[in-house]
């Protein structure tokens, strides 16, 4: 950490506060001591180190509101099927990546879509053509469900007569009722993800962890919302404190995953479990801020709970109904725990207000910063109930990637689809709005991500046409939704998310400006630097001199 007083000057920097721009900044003890015009730092600190800035643009450092760290690294060395445009494409993928692990004893994939496999069903038989003789796992994108072959579901002991569990499903041929190759949701959740993790080491873990962080400063993020945390990751983050003499790479708040069971006692008893973790788990670099609820699944996969039946005439029901979530959520309320209720179907959004409105009665006038992720589908009235209640809406616009709507939209198939991911709604509406990326279901760069934002194009595939620009934000509205309001989701507003005096010095510096060359640069944008805390923990020419010299070594 440096000490040290340093001059940022000659800069267009953005403080997503009420005074909006500056030109300077001082630096002292980690913290802003002022941000304004270049020609009174100069005499509040003549003998400062100064940093020329060139007039580049800085904005506050991004706070991803919504991610899952450990799981992010993880993600980042799987097989990426997320251009993969049919089955074909698909296997011919795996297969190359099967090649290329020879010696690997299992193979992971992720972000594969739907629609690639136009309308089909995934099942066992797809994957073994290619991969016989090894298990593989695929996430889904929205890493909601998993695609598996025959060798992993023998891996993990899934037959004919393995119980489906609450909230979830094992597919299954209608005629010998064994598994055909999909987990969803709780499936998944319950089956899978304790068999990953206990064939992963703790020295796994550090590593998924490290590279998410190494990621993340690259690209701009200084602050983090875990939203699945559990025991594994816990220690993971402790151990990268322990390591870091007290600090963190990037400020991280976290919210620990609820299990849904099958009677109120248990429901309740995780809370009073994280209550204690709550108090103990509360450092300027890494805090349990409360609990995370998975009311229901997802739209792609028609497990988000709907109002109305789905285009094929399904439903969902919730993981968690109103009569399971109201105990836990009263209980999370009045122990001033924050509650994140993952809603993405209609009816899941209404479900998790209602609970939170009963549990507000319930425990009166006392603090309380609650939130609701994803929103994907809601009904005006609820957005304005949101609003009331002083419940924060978060969510991810790069889930609204055109790119990958095409089986969100066959889904729904109605009038839903010309209000979906509806951003302005919820500030027009007095809610406060938050802004991430929900990392690893989707790319985890702020800037593209504000591309998204702000045009409601594709990042991915920009000459598609935008969905519903009508829901666009203005460029200046997006950046503070994913800093300062994103600080703001998880009680950091006295901390981080401005560039104002008396704040963290959290921000980042870009090499081409959005405001003056077009929202289109934020594709092409590259971070210049990334500071937290006064230390500079990212610098681009930095960094290409040391990959440059490695090269040269090699």
């Amino acid at each position: 950490m440096n000490d040290s007083i340093t001059h940022y000057r000659n800069g267009k920097i953005f403080t997503a506060a009420d005074d909006g721009w500056a030109e300077s900044m001082v630096v002292e003890d980690h913290k802003l001591r002022f941000v304004g015009e270049t020609v009174y730092a100069e005499i509040l600190a003549p003998d400062a180190e100064v940093i020329d800035l060139e007039g580049a643009v800085v904005l506050p450092g991004f706070v991803d509101a919504h991610t899952h760290l450990v799981m992010m690294g993880f993600a980042l060395q799987k097989l990426d099927l997320r251009d993969a445009t049919d089955l074909a494409d698909i296997q011919s993928s795996i297969k190359q990546f099967a090649e290329s692990n020879p010696d690997a004893p299992r193979l992971l994939g992720r972000s594969w879509l739907f629609s690639a496999l136009d309308g089909g069903h995934p099942t066992r038989e797809m994957i073994d053509a290619v991969v016989p003789d090894r298990p593989v796992y695929l996430d889904a994108n929205d890493v909601h469900s998993v695609w598996v072959n025959t060798a992993a579901l023998r891996e993990l002991g899934i037959d004919a007569d393995t119980p489906d569990p609450i909230g979830g499903r094992i597919a299954r041929d209608p005629v010998t009722g064994e598994a055909t190759g999909m987990l969803y949701e709780t499936a998944m959740m319950l089956y899978v993800w304790p068999k990953l993790a206990e064939l992963a080491s703790d020295e796994d873990r550090d590593a998924a962890l490290a590279l998410a962080f190494r990621h993340y400063l690259e690209d701009g993020v200084t602050g983090a919302v875990d939203m699945a945390l559990g025991a594994d990751e816990l220690a993971s983050l402790e151990r990268a404190l322990d390591a870091g003499d007290g600090t963190l790479p990037l400020r991280v708040a976290a919210h620990w995953l609820m299990t849904r069971e099958d009677n109120e006692a248990d429901n309740v008893r995780q809370v009073h479990d994280v209550i204690e973790l709550h108090g103990r788990v509360q450092g300027p670099w890494l805090r349990i801020a409360g609990i995370k609820i998975i009311i229901d699944g997802v739209i792609d996969s028609c497990t988000a709970a709907m109002k109305e039946p789905y285009s094929d005439g399904t439903n969902a029901e919730p993981i968690w109904d109103l009569e399971s979530l109201i105990p836990v959520v009263t209980a999370a309320d009045a122990a001033g725990l924050q509650i994140a209720m993952h809603a993405i179907g209609d009816e899941a959004s209404e479900i998790g207000l209602t609970a939170l409105e009963y549990a507000i009665a319930t425990n009166g006038d006392i603090p309380r910063r609650h939130r609701m992720e994803h929103l994907e589908s809601i009904t005006r009235d609820n957005v304005e109930r949101l609003a009331r209640l002083g419940i924060i809406a978060s969510m991810q616009p790069v889930h609204a990637d055109p790119a990958i709507q095409e089986n969100w939209q066959a889904m729904l198939g109605d009038y839903r689809v010309n209000r979906a991911y509806p951003w302005p709604e919820f500030t027009e509406a007095g809610a406060v709005l938050a802004l991430g990326s929900d990392a690893p279901t989707a790319p985890h760069p702020p800037l593209p991500n504000m591309f998204i934002a702000t045009t409601r194009r594709s990042a991915i595939d920009p000459s598609l046409a935008p969905n519903l620009p009508g829901y666009a934000l203005p460029l200046a509205d997006a950046l503070a939704h994913a800093t300062r309001d994103a600080a703001y989701s998880c009680r950091w507003e006295d901390v981080t998310g401005q560039l104002v005096r008396g704040k963290a010095a959290d921000f980042v510096v870009l090499k081409q400006d959005p405001f003056t060359e077009g929202v289109d640069s934020l594709l092409t944008t590259e971070i210049a630097m990334t500071v937290v805390a006064g230390s500079v923990r990212y610098n681009a020419t930095r960094a290409k001199k040391t990959e440059a010299q490695h090269t040269e070594t090699r």
